[in-house]
């Protein structure tokens, strides 16, 4: 994401910024909320003559309009963020129009920016200008490539060794360049690839990576996982690979966060979870961190009813962190309940 403009007095303003990657929509799925307005270039119809039986057919106009946002759909797999809502400068005021927001679009949101949208506008911005990081996990006869993305990793692609009848070298070596074709392709924006898997077939792997991609196999390194998969490449992240390439990265952070609240679950610790539980331990002072899932925010955010439980929560110094749930940690943090806190002491 890249910011253009900052005008802001305390927490009003505008902000004007650019979506450059599909990681910066999901951002703003959680930064954009009904009833702020958003500027941006799109395409409407211009109104057509209502005195002709048979109307020409209507072109599009390149306009620029501000709508007051009433709703939002984030479509990740055809890139796109969809926001809605009633024109109120431009052409056609009065009416709805639908905004697509998609990579590299140009837009700016007028609101009253609360701690975290401005925190993740923060992040966003920081985030581009870090190395991009492609996971591949590998065992023998199947590897899987993932994406790491701000929200969690995406699957690229999964490859299975082919039968035939080659010989197994030669089966091999296929497989392991059916590998690397793929990766050139998903890997091509990227400055860095972490090689992981269980035994030998990685290190076997990497020497045909050296052989064949020798300038493109530099940017990689070597990480020892027990197997591929989500659950290899969440290992990867526990190990501490990524944040080796990119500091401090959201994903990580996230997942090492539900592992400690796990384990104080486990042995009736220093926690609390689901927002009755969480609001015992503000009362007591008790909340070092809160973890909030994005969904479940984004719905309390409508009923009105959170920010001034985050405020108090920041007012007691505890540190707010909100999860992606279209990562595992985030799923987990919904099932219970959406929200939970590590203490400073058990209550």
């Amino acid at each position: 994401m890249r910011v253009t403009k900052r005008f802001l007095k305390g927490r009003d303003g505008e902000i004007s910024l650019v979506a450059e990657t599909l990681d910066d929509l999901w951002h703003l799925k959680y930064i954009i909320e009904k009833g702020d307005l958003i500027f941006a270039v799109t395409k409407r119809k211009a109104e057509a003559a209502s005195d002709k039986i048979r109307p020409e057919k209507v072109e599009k106009k390149t306009v620029r309009l501000g709508i007051r946002v009433d709703d939002m759909e984030f479509h990740k797999f055809s890139n796109r963020l969809r926001v809605g809502g009633v024109i109120e400068q431009g052409m056609d005021v009065g009416h709805h129009h639908t905004l697509n927001v998609e990579e590299n679009s140009v837009l700016s949101i007028n609101k009253t920016w609360k701690k975290d949208q401005l925190e993740r506008i923060d992040e966003a911005e920081a985030s581009s200008k870090r190395p991009k990081v492609v996971i591949v996990a590998v065992e023998e006869g199947d590897a899987d490539i993932g994406l790491v993305r701000h929200y969690g990793i995406e699957l690229y692609s999964h490859i299975s060794q082919s039968s035939g009848k080659r010989s197994e070298g030669s089966l091999r070596e296929h497989f392991f360049q059916e590998i690397l074709d793929q990766l050139v392709y998903a890997a091509s924006e990227s400055e860095a690839i972490v090689v992981a898997g269980p035994g030998f077939t990685k290190d076997d792997f990497m020497k045909q990576f050296r052989s064949k991609e020798p300038e493109f196999a530099s940017r990689a390194v070597v990480e020892d996982t027990a197997s591929i998969g989500m659950s290899g490449f969440q290992e990867v992240l526990r190990r501490g690979a990524v944040d080796r390439i990119m500091e401090e990265s959201r994903i990580a952070r996230e997942s090492r966060l539900m592992d400690e609240l796990l384990k104080e679950i486990s042995t009736d610790g220093k926690v609390a979870y689901g927002l009755e539980e969480v609001k015992t331990a503000l009362d007591y002072g008790s909340i070092d961190t809160l973890l909030v899932a994005d969904e479940m925010l984004r719905i309390e955010r409508e009923k009105g009813s959170i920010d001034s439980f985050l405020q108090a929560v920041e007012h007691s110094q505890g540190k707010i962190v909100v999860f992606s749930t279209l990562f595992e940690p985030g799923y987990k943090l919904l099932a219970l309940g959406g929200i939970a806190a590590l203490l400073r002491f058990k209550m």
